[in-house]
């Protein structure tokens, strides 16, 4: 708490841990917003592998731009801490609100899915596949609206569909 990233990001409270990253919610001092930093955890901070994969969900979540899909604000390092400043959703997670709140109406389950389907259906247009849909990687903000967030293993690659006999396809990664 306190600490200040890049003379820009402060942090004000720890939002939550995955497995290699830690979230905050932080003061962008610049713009004066709050925003979320998502920082590699230290002990994948020399793993370039993991480096690689933390660059790579930075990189497919900023080419997407849809009122689903939390924004990216910035990627970059600072005195060895590697972060990225995403759309701060003031909030929770749908497994929390699921835990909290089911079973929902059909008109909430309704609303949830096709916000979820809306913002896949952007990413998949644009070639970005998440890969890891569950619910503690989408948001529900205060006012409903839901943000798919967490792109961290995300393939911005093309795909190809092969039609089976039964009307199914296979989806390949190039």
């Amino acid at each position: 708490k306190g600490t200040v990233i890049s003379k820009r990001y402060q942090i004000v409270e720890k939002l939550g841990s995955g497995g290699m990253a830690v979230a905050y919610k932080a003061r962008d001092m610049r713009l004066g917003r709050f925003v979320t930093v998502k920082v590699l955890k230290d002990e994948y901070a020399e793993n370039s592998e993991f480096l690689t994969k933390f660059s790579s969900e930075a990189s497919a979540a900023a080419s997407l731009s849809h009122h689903n899909i939390v924004r990216v604000y910035d990627v970059g390092e600072d005195r060895g801490i590697n972060y990225v400043v995403m759309e701060y959703v003031h909030g929770q997670s749908l497994k929390r609100t699921i835990e909290e709140k089911a079973p929902f109406d059909t008109l909430t389950t309704l609303s949830v899915a096709l916000q979820i389907a809306s913002a896949l259906s952007h990413a998949h247009k644009h070639h970005v596949v998440h890969r890891d849909i569950k619910p503690q990687n989408i948001l529900v903000a205060v006012d409903g609206t839901i943000k798919v967030t967490d792109f961290g293993i995300a393939r911005n690659k093309y795909i190809c569909c092969r039609r089976k006999r039964n009307g199914f396809c296979t989806l390949l990664f190039t």
